[in-house]
């Protein structure tokens, strides 16, 4: 921990070297009583209590970590962002709410942290270079409760078909400047200090996030900060081929051709099929539009099929970037499982 000086005075960090050894020698649920028995002298209740009440530059502490352990200026990284829930019971807890556990798949009343790491597609680990945990303002719990509340009304009181065509005094929206929620204003915030904090130092070109940022909100937001966005779309997403035939004749040009059908794509953008396990995967790669978003998408479509029982399942990956591969794709969007 020497490379810390620039950063921490000589006490915080003997008691960090001495939390460090505590945590890795102490089993079950982590506790500042449980750790005060496996510290020596000098890392008493109190002084540990003391240490995680004071405020650390924490960005700053694990990237000089990462840089004196783990950076290595032959190897290509990619960021890689997401959000842990963590299960708390009580009222008093810092942060305590109703988050969406993928686990339970409901919201339960837990804490939750929003991480960003840098992982090596070489070497397959993950850095974390910035924790934060998540406070929902007054902000994201309207949103919330706002976008709850008309998925339950249009439950409830379906709407009928809309006509064909255009509102009546509709405007037309550039799709580049799309508001964004107070959800992703913070994770804005979060990525535009971590690159600021990286400095170029390490060239980043992808950010990885899971399916809950496939929208076109969240692509703006990351192309907006220099980066190219992989992610995950919904399984009934609505992708576009590019149209491609004879102009009209008046009018701007049309742009969407036919409608892809995910469960039965064409054979054209076949690019590899493989068997393993009894399963067998087609896997699929096709330039698509989608109506929200303003640039075209680069789509990997994956098909499982249980040779077994015969039963299929379809996986929708996406990035920016339109010159990356398939297999770059889905191994770029599957290091995200590192920091789990």
């Amino acid at each position: 921990l020497h490379c810390l000086h620039p950063c921490l005075t000589p006490t915080t960090l003997r008691h960090l070297n001495l939390i460090v050894h505590a945590l890795l020698c102490t089993t079950g649920r982590i506790t500042i009583t449980g750790m005060a028995r496996w510290t020596d002298t000098g890392a008493r209740i109190r002084t540990l209590q003391r240490f995680f009440a004071s405020s650390l530059p924490w960005s700053h502490i694990f990237w000089l970590l990462f840089l004196r352990h783990h950076f290595h200026s032959d190897q290509t990284y990619i960021l890689a962002g997401d959000e842990t829930v963590v299960s708390k019971a009580g009222k008093k807890t810092h942060g305590l709410d109703r988050f969406f556990s993928s686990i339970m798949q409901r919201p339960i009343p837990s804490v939750a942290f929003f991480s960003f790491a840098l992982v090596s597609p070489t070497t397959r680990r993950a850095v974390p270079l910035c924790i934060e945990q998540v406070i929902r303002t007054d902000a994201e719990k309207a949103a919330s409760k706002a976008k709850a509340k008309a998925k339950a009304k249009a439950a409830k009181h379906p709407q009928p078909t809309q006509k064909v065509g255009r509102p009546k005094g509709s405007k037309t929206k550039p799709k580049t400047d799309l508001p964004l929620s107070p959800e992703l204003q913070r994770i804005q915030r979060l990525l535009h200090d971590l690159l600021s904090l990286l400095g170029g130092t390490v060239p980043l070109t992808y950010l990885a996030l899971d399916g809950h940022f496939g929208t076109a909100p969240a692509i703006a937001m990351v192309r907006g900060s220099g980066l190219h966005i992989i992610s995950k779309l919904r399984s009934n997403a609505a992708l576009y081929l590019p149209y491609d035939g004879p102009y009209g004749g008046r009018g701007p040009r049309r742009r969407y051709g036919e409608k892809l059908d995910l469960k039965a794509m064409p054979g054209r953008f076949l690019r590899e099929t493989r068997v393993e396990d009894g399963i067998e995967t087609w896997i699929y790669q096709v330039t698509a539009l989608q109506r929200e978003v303003a640039k075209p998408l680069n789509v990997v479509v994956l098909v499982k099929t249980n040779l077994r029982t015969g039963k299929r399942a379809h996986v929708v990956l996406f990035s920016s970037d339109m010159t990356l591969p398939s297999d770059q794709v889905i191994d770029f969007y599957s290091l995200r499982f590192q920091i789990e």
